[in-house]
């Protein structure tokens, strides 16, 4: 089993930049992609993320060019750059692992203000 725990949210203004890290530990090995999801109050999950073992990456069309995923393999983390931020962007973010057995973090809040 993966264990995930994201850190990073918090309180910024519309055009400001956060950076979202997600923490990985356990059974590392079985994980074939990590990403991100968000949830606004009121609204369903939305796949904001996703960066594959082979690098390759998906972006929801409402954050791609101003959101970026990454991964740290020696340090076994998870990143979202996320720049030109708007209050649309207000959400609770979560990691999420998939390979062997499906893992979720806890999540981050990002409020943007306006």
């Amino acid at each position: 089993q993966v264990q995930l725990v994201e850190s990073g949210g918090g309180l910024v203004q519309a055009g400001g930049s956060l950076r979202l890290s997600c923490a990985a530990s356990g059974s590392i090995f079985s994980i074939n992609a990590m990403g991100w999801y968000r949830q606004a109050p009121g609204k369903e999950r939305e796949l904001v993320a996703v960066i594959s073992n082979d690098t390759s990456t998906y972006y929801a069309h409402s954050v791609k060019g101003r959101f970026t995923i990454s991964r740290d393999n020696a340090k076994n983390t998870l990143y979202l750059q996320m720049n030109s931020l708007k209050p649309e962007d207000t959400a609770m973010y979560y990691c999420a692992s998939w390979g062997g057995m499906d893992s979720w973090g806890k999540g981050t809040l990002v409020t943007v203000s306006s």
